[in-house]
């Protein structure tokens, strides 16, 4: 009987440190998990308290531009198989000389001096 006693006061005394390890490990845990729950609150508190931001726009926003004025003479009337009617004439692509000396910007830049042929010789 002797030696059973012993045997079972050395397990009652290792499942006691087995208990206390085990509080000691949940008690490490929960403190881990605690100061995680505190660093994400105190975080989205930064966040929060924090000015909002402002976004740059890479492209200006959109300008209205000023209605066209109505045209005082009416386009031709097309006919089948024929060409195209050019009353009114088409306006060209770029300002006029006294335009551009006013201060209006042409539509394309200049072309380089070697992209520029001679004129085409009319037949």
């Amino acid at each position: 009987m002797a030696g059973s006693l012993t045997s079972l006061t050395m397990q009652v005394s290792e499942m006691a440190s087995d208990r206390t390890r085990l509080r000691n490990d949940m008690l490490i845990a929960s403190t881990l998990v605690v100061a995680g729950v505190a660093i994400a609150a105190l975080s989205l508190h930064a966040i929060n308290a924090a000015p909002p931001q402002e976004m740059a726009q890479a492209t200006q926003p959109l300008q209205t531009t000023p209605s066209p004025e109505p045209q005082q003479t009416a386009p031709a009337e097309s006919k089948p198989g024929g060409e195209r009617p050019t009353t009114p004439a088409p306006q060209p692509a770029r300002p006029d000389a006294d335009a551009q000396k006013a201060g209006a910007r042409p539509a394309l830049p200049p072309a380089p001096a070697e992209k520029t042929a001679p004129p085409i010789e009319k037949k």
